[in-house]
């Protein structure tokens, strides 16, 4: 069971991501003030879950989103059939908690040992009808995950398993920049059987994939959580170029409609 202190520790919640609107050169930033922080962090409390625990599963009752503190958090969805499909990846500062009529709509785990805030919907709704800028900031955020999902949909149309995994490395490294991180080295967040997870793979096709891209000489692989691209040119034929979205609302390629 996830611990569940009374006091709140940091600085509070966090919602990091660009203004779509905005020029941004790539980059995600802090939108909240310290004093936005701490507003929230009256109404939050911090959770913590074991890697491979359960947050939430789907269909349970939606009485609260999470924030992350830190770790990685899966999120899952069963399909009619029974089997089960990781829809997306949450790092640091990533809102989670997508529900519909008041029940969530996927399950979610940690990775890894995972810290968050966790925020009753109740208090939130309240605090977003009283301040216009913490829900514009939310929007914001909001849009930044719809721009993953896109991304993340356009990975799974993919038919070659070396592109896929191109593409994935791709998105990681992108993420990388965008929150300021060092590129030099792609850190991946996540083992390689949860990539297989969240790319439509199988474990041995991941395996074989980054055996092909390291046999070519595109990418240099130091361990199983750390990439270097070689060849950036024979890199960007496989995975495309670097993907530039369009701000949520504005017309771009039909490949990326929601």
């Amino acid at each position: 069971m996830p611990k569940n202190p009374n006091s709140i520790s940091g600085r509070g919640p966090a919602i990091r991501a660009s203004d779509p609107w905005a020029s941004s050169a790539g980059r995600i930033h802090q939108l909240l003030t310290d004093d936005e922080r701490a507003r929230l962090a009256v109404t939050a409390s911090i959770v913590r879950f074991k890697k491979g625990e359960y947050i939430y599963r789907q269909n349970d009752p939606a009485n609260a989103v999470f924030n992350i503190i830190s770790g990685v958090v899966a999120a899952h969805q069963k399909s009619p059939d029974g089997s089960d499909h990781m829809v997306a990846f949450l790092l640091t500062d990533d809102v989670f908690g997508l529900a519909e009529e008041g029940r969530y709509t996927n399950s979610t785990t940690a990775i890894t040992p995972v810290s968050a805030y966790r925020l009753p919907i109740t208090a939130l709704r309240s605090r977003l009808t009283k301040d216009a800028g913490l829900e514009f900031h939310v929007i914001c955020k909001l849009c930044h995950e719809l721009r993953q999902t896109q991304r993340h949909a356009f990975l799974l149309s993919q038919r070659s398993a070396v592109t896929k995994i191109a593409m994935f490395v791709q998105m990681i490294e992108q993420l990388q920049h965008a929150r300021a991180e060092q590129t030099t080295e792609v850190t991946l967040p996540m083992d390689r059987s949860d990539i297989g997870e969240y790319t439509g793979l199988t474990l041995s096709a991941v395996s074989r994939a980054f055996r092909s891209l390291t046999a070519r000489g595109i990418i240099r692989v130091r361990d199983r959580r750390h990439v270097n691209i070689i060849d950036r040119d024979a890199f960007e034929k496989i995975a495309g170029d670097p993907i530039e979205l369009p701000a949520v609302g504005a017309p771009g390629p039909a490949r990326f409609g929601t």
